[in-house]
């Protein structure tokens, strides 16, 4: 029988399991996904997996969710990512690599040339490690996908960042919610949209943008002509923030789905998007919900989707 896919979910693995597992592996030649998510094993028990998986040329996704994968282990997979020539997809989103972790991956990156999808979120990365990672977006050729929501950048983190987007040419999703980027990083990202053309799906929920970072990211749009997705909700743009996006959106003919809902806007804001809509002809995914609008929001587009 040929395994694919293999999941092992909070299966509570000890030293003889994984022993067990690893003796599995070094004979397996089909296997392509493994699935090990919190079992929070320790360092040893990552070291002898990983080192199984070096031999393993068949694996191209590894899930390892919530394990308590600290700074060590981090250093362990990083030596990992720099010999492994197949892995294209690894997700360690909610444990514990800190900045130091968050270091040493991204000094991985800038050698490794397989991986497309990285998921960092929830890992404490701070502002030294992702200035780390943006430094690491701008020498790699291969990443397309980056998720680093809730991991506390800092003012360094998000500026660095901005200026990665510039020079970088192959990411086409990044997550940067839940990061408090506010308004002069919103700013910084604004400027990077105007100048980046590959990414189409930004995430930046939850980062109290206030009125000023939506009125730079609306600017952005009237200049940006491949970002698709855009998720702002929950980001306080208030009305001056919702008249400039209506605005963007009169000029914007590339994006399809945008986000702005939880308490994101005002009477103002909300009736300059609604006018809006008798205008633009792209967007097909609007989501406004939790904005307390008092009014039927319609389109002259059979196409779209509004959720308020």
């Amino acid at each position: 029988m040929r395994i694919l896919l293999l999941p092992l979910w909070i299966c509570g693995f000890n030293s003889k399991a994984i022993d067990v597992l690893v003796k599995v592996l070094n004979k397996n030649s089909t296997l392509t996904s493994l699935k090990f998510s919190s079992n929070q094993y320790d360092y040893k028990g990552v070291e002898t997996l990983l080192m199984a998986l070096n031999k393993n040329t068949a694996l191209n996704s590894l899930d390892l969710y919530n394990n308590m994968i600290s700074t060590e282990v981090g250093k362990v997979l990083a030596m990992f990512l720099c010999k492994n020539t197949t892995l294209i997809s690894l997700h360690l989103v909610k444990n514990i690599l800190g900045s130091e972790g968050g270091k040493t991956l991204a000094d991985a990156l800038c050698k490794n040339t397989a991986l497309t999808s990285l998921k960092l979120g929830w890992n404490n990365l701070g502002s030294e490690g992702g200035k780390s990672l943006a430094g690491a977006l701008c020498k790699n050729t291969t990443l397309a996908s980056l998720n680093l929501d809730l991991n506390y950048l800092g003012l360094e983190g998000r500026k660095a960042f901005a200026d990665a987007l510039c020079k970088n040419t192959t990411l086409t999703f990044l997550d940067l919610g839940w990061n408090n980027i506010g308004s002069e990083g919103g700013k910084a990202l604004a400027d990077a949209l105007c100048k980046n053309t590959t990414l189409t799906s930004l995430n930046l929920d939850l980062n109290d943008l206030g009125s000023e970072g939506g009125n730079a990211l609306a600017d952005a749009l009237c200049k940006n002509s491949t970002l698709t997705f855009l998720n702002l909700s929950d980001n306080n743009l208030g009305s001056e923030g919702g008249k400039a996006l209506a605005d963007a959106l009169c000029k914007n003919n590339a994006l399809i789905s945008l986000n702005l809902s939880y308490y994101n806007l005002e009477p103002e804001g909300e009736k300059a998007l609604a006018n809006t809509l008798f205008k633009n002809t792209t967007l097909t995914s609007l989501n406004l919900l939790s904005n307390n609008i008092n009014f039927k929001i319609k389109s002259n587009s059979k196409n779209i989707e509004i959720l308020q």
